[in-house]
């Protein structure tokens, strides 16, 4: 069982729960266990790749990712140099037998390195056994780095599928969230994507920007509309602490009321525009192919992260390097994985056991916050018993009007409170952990 009723009661923007246990309930992990010893019995036919690039050409006010903003070029030098001694340690660890089915750089704006930057860092993936062009491959970028130049590289290695921080099409409303940029540069980003004939084109939004309106988001949200992307995410605004808008005075009391009409009006829009909702964020347009490439479920397949800032997932071990949102405990944090020695990368650093009970826990966020619901057959076959044994609160969701199917499968109101239904599920050890960690 988890808290009581208390914290669905309250604000529907608690957290996003993107992955579970959250990164802030991580400890060192001592003794540092061999990855050879942790991916061992794990199944590795079928795998996640994520590659971290910690690097952007500026800090957005709401960021609270790890990453560092205009670095410099020796630095990126040094940390691509760094990320080849990982990757041969980590390939040594999973063995000669491992398969990626699907691929992800990330950070951070991987398109901050420069083309030439870009294919080097390709041929680091490949080195680990990524078939790149092969696999789905997701790349993020932003307006000022979709060059025609890094998109070429992007292409010519099979990337299916960018995703670019737009965030608002109006200039003033990018200033008031921290990221100071011209309609006119992010227009032709977007074309700039189009023309690379990469399948997949996903564009960030976000709403609850101060002196956003309902008529300023319909802006935003046709402006992204007529590019047509196959996937659109729409992020509420959070303020969080060591973050640009962080630091400001910001709250308003309609706060929550105003990103929850505005969410629902762009349910409403793009329902309208062909688009299926997938999530509370996610969105894709109803007629966009599917990427070819091998199964992968992310409730049962494991992640392989490479990189300062990547997590890794096992069955049973979550793992990381540590982490800091602050510019100078971010810096820190990347001097010290600049500096290890190559034997290093052979162990886990920090991370989070998952007991049975956990494992069953993450499996059923995983599933319960996608608009498709819990596969009980799934659940059955995975753990011996059906979701609702295990989790008999998920009762009170139906009482609410938040699910149905027993609780199985979020209604639309449901799903436009994700935010208070994943942390209402996390359990009290996570929550404890979390409570525990001191942003830096």
């Amino acid at each position: 069982m988890t808290s009581t009723d208390t914290g669905l009661d309250g604000s529907p923007y608690e957290q996003y729960l993107y992955a579970y246990p959250h990164k802030t309930s991580y400890r060192p992990l001592r003794p540092r266990p061999l990855l050879a010893d942790v991916w061992r019995a794990e199944a590795r036919e079928a795998l996640f790749l994520y590659v971290h690039l910690p690097f952007c050409e500026m800090r957005c006010g709401f960021c609270n990712l790890f990453t560092r903003a205009n670095a410099p070029a020796e630095q990126v030098t040094a940390y691509l140099r760094q990320l080849r001694r990982q990757a041969g340690r980590l390939a040594d660890a999973l063995g000669g037998d491992a398969g990626y089915a699907r691929a992800a750089f990330g950070g951070g704006t991987p398109t901050y390195l420069s083309a030439d930057e870009l294919t080097e860092l390709f041929g680091i993936a490949t080195a680990m056994g990524a078939r790149l062009p092969g696999v789905p491959l997701s790349v993020e970028t932003s307006p000022a780095t979709a060059t025609p130049d890094r998109l070429a590289v992007l292409a010519a290695h099979g990337t299916t599928r960018v995703s670019i921080g737009v965030q608002s099409f109006l200039d003033a409303e990018a200033r008031a969230a921290g990221r100071p940029q011209r309609r006119v540069e992010v227009e032709a980003a977007l074309a700039a994507i189009r023309d690379a004939r990469i399948p997949v084109l996903n564009i960030d939004l976000i709403y609850g920007i101060d002196g956003q309106s309902a008529d300023t988001w319909r802006e935003s949200l046709d402006a992204a509309l007529a590019w047509r992307p196959e996937e659109l995410y729409l992020y509420p605004l959070y303020v969080r602490p060591l973050t640009g808008l962080g630091r400001r005075a910001h709250g308003r009391a309609d706060w929550d009321a105003q990103r929850l009409a505005l969410y629902e009006q762009a349910v409403e829009a793009l329902g309208a525009a062909g688009y299926r909702q997938e999530s509370m964020r996610q969105f894709r347009r109803a007629d966009a192919p599917t990427p070819d490439g091998p199964d992968y479920c992310c409730q049962d397949d494991g992640m392989v992260g490479l990189g300062c800032g990547a997590r890794s997932y096992t069955t049973s071990l979550h793992y990381s390097f540590d982490y800091a949102v602050g510019v100078s405990q971010v810096r820190a944090v990347l001097d010290d994985y600049l500096a290890r020695p190559a034997d290093d990368f052979r162990y886990a650093e920090f991370g989070f056991t998952l007991d049975d009970a956990e494992q069953r826990r993450r499996w059923l966020l995983k599933s319960l916050l996608r608009a498709d619901g819990v596969d009980p057959v799934a659940y059955r076959a995975r753990f011996g018993r059906p979701p609702g044994d295990d989790f008999p609160e998920l009762g009170r969701l139906v009482e609410r009007g938040w699910a149905g199917d027993g609780g199985l499968r979020l209604t639309p109101a449901g799903l436009a409170r994700s935010d208070a239904i994943g942390p209402w599920l996390t359990s009290a050890r996570v929550r404890d952990a979390m409570t525990g960690y001191v942003p830096r």
